[in-house]
């Protein structure tokens, strides 16, 4: 047997990262064993994961890895962008490169250069994460503009507002005072 002298990460890592892809050893199907569930508190669609990502990551795959060793039935749930926040930001700046004021232009061609953005870095932070071994159930990737996610998002906030436990009103202060989100 050939070991070589020195450790090469690319052929090693991907080589079993494939592996385990090909073999769907990170999919959760619901059965009888008590679940485990952790929901990646999404990173932002920004191009590139950094040190906080990669930390809070790390924890999350060693607390799955070690729910399976357990016999749970664990389910990593990869998202990106919560809320879109940072999302916007990135858009407006490119437009603005461009000559383009956010306010120049209609929702629906606003939502056009978002999802060319998100088209075109979205998935550089999953490749990221990939990369760095993450062990997320990949069939299960959510993002904060996809459709379902949308409507479930304004489904509860309408919930909520006809419970009066959110409102309207002067007081309300921007998450994003230069985006005024």
């Amino acid at each position: 047997m050939d070991i070589p002298s020195k450790y090469e990460p690319q052929i090693v890592e991907d080589h079993w990262y494939d592996y385990w892809m090909a073999n769907n050893y990170f999919h959760s199907t619901p059965d009888s064993r008590k679940p485990y569930t952790i929901v990646i508190p999404p990173p932002n669609v920004t191009g590139i994961l950094h040190m906080g990502h990669m930390l809070n990551t790390t924890i999350q795959d060693v607390l799955i890895r070690r729910a399976r060793l357990l016999g749970l039935n664990a389910c990593w749930v990869p998202g990106t962008d919560h809320a879109s926040i940072a999302t916007e930001a990135k858009v407006v700046a490119k437009l603005k490169e461009q000559g383009i004021d956010k306010k120049d232009i209609s929702r629906e061609e606003f939502l056009e250069h978002a999802w060319e953005w998100t088209h075109e870095y979205g998935g550089v932070i999953l490749e990221q994460l990939k990369k760095l071994g993450c062990s997320c159930d990949w069939n299960r990737t959510k993002f904060t503009m996809d459709e379902d996610m949308s409507a479930s998002v304004i489904k509860v906030f309408i919930e909520l507002f006809n419970k009066g436990l959110i409102y309207r009103g002067y007081r309300m202060v921007n998450w994003d005072p230069q985006a005024k989100t």
